[in-house]
């Protein structure tokens, strides 16, 4: 077993008292007693909806090696139970995971946006990885719980770290920044995301620039120059005493600036200048976004001392996540038909680029493009607006049909033309029937929504329905 903390180490850190027969170190780090692997330490924390320490038996059954219980919970369990016994178990999880990064010597980056974050820092382990041992945060734990969870698995002898960072409320980013302390903040994009809690751009951009509070002297900040707040979180990244302030993008002064790029249904090709250095790349998953973000990815790369080359030939290998572009093939009636899943989530500047993204996908010879398209939620005010704004860019890609659910997507389907509407239903469960009876071979359909709207169900159900064939996401040749 490779030991991710020494019990002594791990005890120190939090100030925990040790309990009962505790092995030597533990493999890792969990909070879910579902997935935890063998030797791992359990941490009980107390969810929004659910108590950790009414699983700690579970764990312990399945393998764990030690649980972490607050002390007020101590009596719950047998008295030759495997525990660590502290405060507060989050707060816990806080010291190891500030105890793991002041342990590293590994160049670190740190990622945050209102979109690209996860693909961003998909895209930042795979071309650090190809220089050296990189840590990364798992799905897209970049919250209260989620970043001190990644710190503490970060292993002693990684070479690159790389941590995704979100937020809902301003102060949200403050105190993880300060946690992960990156020699390299990177910020994606300013979208309309949350403006029910934040009410403009300018705010969010605001909360964003937080992530630079946190970054090491002589550390870096990457910012999109393309986006309308760069000179904002620009002025914001001085004040913080940033040391370095790194553009990319398509603007003609981007330190990482694209040159010109090749989409594919599946894949891009793009040349860029890096810093100074020209580079040619394959892009393994499709858009422009994520070319775009690829620029910030291998400026980063650069920044942390990674050997460019292999960073940006590591990046054909990128694939989109679960939910967030994977791409399937659907066995229907007379051959196969294209289903790409963007269900994880969704908000106006991630809508218009699944929707590109649509319009880039081959059809079939009497093949068409169908969108499925659910609620975008925390918009405020603007919301029914900011949906209706969705028709131009289903014009843009030539969307032949357009199947919407939510209320909120009622101002869409109000603003297409007669000849786009596919369907509508005020839920998702009430349109997939609709949706399920569309698909056809040669069509290219493609489901998103926020997770509140449930469109992911609609995924599950077209799988269902026509068995998968293979997943047409992984690189091709």
């Amino acid at each position: 077993m490779t030991v991710l903390w020494t019990l002594s180490d791990m005890a120190a850190a939090m100030c925990a008292e040790k309990s009962g027969p505790l092995p030597e170190g533990v493999s890792g780090i969990s909070i879910d007693s579902r997935s935890l692997a063998l030797g791992e330490a359990f941490f009980a924390i107390q969810g929004d909806a659910r108590d950790g320490h009414d699983f700690v038996d579970n764990a312990l059954k399945a393998g764990a090696g030690l649980a972490v219980v607050a002390r007020g919970q101590r009596a719950r369990f047998a008295a030759d139970a495997p525990l660590l016994v502290v405060e507060d178990v989050l707060e816990a999880l806080r010291d190891l995971g500030r105890a793991a990064r002041a342990r590293s010597d590994a160049r670190i980056v740190a990622v945050t946006g209102s979109v690209g974050k996860t693909s961003t820092k998909e895209a930042l382990k795979l071309a650090l990885s190809a220089d050296g041992e990189t840590h990364a945060s798992a799905a897209s734990y970049n919250n209260h719980w989620g970043v001190p969870l990644s710190l503490a698995r970060l292993p002693k002898a990684a070479k690159y770290a790389v941590f995704e960072i979100g937020m809902n409320h301003a102060g949200e980013i403050t105190p993880l920044t300060q946690m992960v302390r990156p020699h390299v903040a990177i910020v994606t994009a300013i979208a309309p995301v949350h403006l029910e809690f934040f009410g403009t751009l300018k705010k969010i951009a605001e909360a964003k620039a937080e992530i630079f509070l946190g970054v090491e002297p002589g550390g870096a900040a990457v910012i999109n120059r393309d986006i309308r707040q760069f000179a904002q979180l620009a002025a914001a990244a001085k004040a913080a005493g940033v040391a370095r302030i790194v553009s990319f993008g398509e603007h003609g002064s981007a330190d990482a600036r694209l040159a010109r790029c090749a989409l594919q249904p599946e894949s891009s090709t793009v040349e860029a200048d890096i810093l100074g250095q020209a580079v040619t790349y394959k892009l393994g998953a499709p858009g422009r976004h994520l070319v775009i973000n690829s620029l910030g990815v291998l400026a980063a790369a650069a920044l942390t001392g990674a050997d460019l080359a292999l960073a940006a030939l590591a990046l054909a290998q990128l694939a989109p996540a679960a939910g967030r572009g994977t791409r399937i093939a659907l066995g229907v009636a007379g051959g196969e038909a294209l289903l790409i899943d963007e269900s994880y989530n969704a908000n106006p500047a991630s809508m218009r680029a699944a929707i590109a993204l649509l319009g880039q996908a081959a059809v079939g010879p009497r093949g068409r493009r169908i969108a499925v398209l659910g609620d975008m939620l925390e918009l405020g005010t603007q919301g029914r607006e900011l949906h209706r704004g969705l028709a131009a860019a289903i014009d843009e890609a030539a969307v032949d049909l357009v199947y919407c659910s939510g209320p909120l997507m009622r101002a869409l389907w109000e603003a297409l033309p007669s000849a786009r509407r596919g369907g509508y239903a005020e839920t998702a469960a009430a349109l997939q029937p609709a949706v399920i009876e569309a698909v056809r071979a040669g069509d290219a359909v493609m489901v998103k929504g926020s997770l509140g709207s449930k469109m992911g169900p609609i995924v599950k159900a077209l799988r269902r329905r026509f068995p998968t064939q293979g997943a047409l996401a992984e690189v091709k040749g």
